[in-house]
């Protein structure tokens, strides 16, 4: 039989104390935070009838995800990553910003300190042998239209496993196989060779992909490529692109397919393209241009600060 306590003044002069409201220390922002979870937490478990038995198992799942170290892969796939890009896409509007290239989610795989190279270079270093050419290019615009000389424009991928460097189980993979850190040229364009990628999927065994389950989702990804575009005077781009003909494009777990992220993947086998990119066989193109957006009042309104990892 279901009670609902969590109105009552004795739970709600409770979630005052639980949650520090009336100690003179800590901090007052994480009290006002962790009184609004708790009482949401609180008001769930009446509306819901939640057990004794359902909240132990979902204390011993937030241990599992911990473990497996897959918080940052749930995030994405329960569309709260997309949920922040969506705050962001809404901000601007009601402050009358045009955005140019369309934002999306970062996801949990980047690694900083990536070589850079200047207006060109090559992602992968040649090992994997089941990969197929791409060559990829694209100019970046300033807010005000005009070619970005000297932008920054962080890329990296997966390989044709599915795996990222640093994060690769395998172990074949080397330190930054895949990422790259370019500076565009006088143009504004920057350009690199790398292997066209595949998409991935949560780890069957694991606790996002348990939950998914209880969802009936699925855990994969289309082939995708992940870009963070800088400027001075500019707002940082956090973007990617997906690969055009994955048959998971618009049906991806994590959410981070947009309109415009989905340029044309075109096969070259001509002699005019082999020459002009510098090919001896047959490769796969992909452009893509880059826009940015200026700072709001000086300010760069869209930064995230999270926890990465740097190598």
């Amino acid at each position: 039989m279901s009670v609902h306590i969590a109105q009552s003044t004795e739970v709600q002069d409770f979630l005052r104390l639980a949650s520090g409201l009336d100690q003179p220390g800590g901090n007052a922002r994480t009290k006002r935070i962790v009184h609004r979870i708790l009482s949401d937490l609180f008001q769930a478990i009446d509306d819901l009838d939640i057990t004794s038995d359902e909240y132990w198992a979902g204390i011993a799942y937030l241990n599992q995800l911990g473990a497996r170290g897959e918080a940052g892969l749930l995030s994405p796939g329960l569309g709260l990553d997309r949920y922040f890009d969506m705050r962001m896409d809404a901000e601007d509007a009601a402050l009358g910003v045009e955005n140019g290239t369309p934002r999306t989610i970062e996801g949990p795989l980047y690694v900083a300190g990536a070589p850079v190279a200047q207006g060109y270079a090559r992602l992968d270093d040649g090992s994997d042998k089941a990969g197929h050419t791409l060559v990829m290019h694209g100019t970046v615009f300033a807010a005000n239209g005009k070619p970005l000389p000297n932008a920054t424009v962080e890329v990296w991928h997966a390989n044709t496993k599915g795996f990222y460097s640093h994060f690769d189980p395998t172990g074949e993979q080397q330190p930054f196989n895949m990422r790259r850190t370019i500076v565009t040229d006088a143009q504004g364009r920057y350009k690199f060779q790398s292997i066209v990628p595949v998409g991935y999927g949560c780890p069957p065994d694991g606790p996002t992909q348990a939950l998914l389950n209880q969802l009936g989702r699925h855990g994969n990804r289309p082939a995708h490529i992940h870009f963070f575009v800088s400027a001075p005077g500019h707002r940082k781009l956090t973007t990617q692109i997906n690969i055009d003909g994955d048959p998971l494009v618009f049906d991806d777990f994590a959410y981070a397919t947009r309109e415009g992220l989905v340029p044309a993947l075109v096969e070259r086998s001509d002699e005019a393209s082999l020459r002009a990119h510098g090919q001896s066989a047959p490769f796969a193109e992909i452009v893509f241009d880059i826009r940015l957006s200026a700072l709001v009042k000086g300010v760069d309104n869209q930064i995230v600060d999270r926890p990465r990892l740097a190598a």
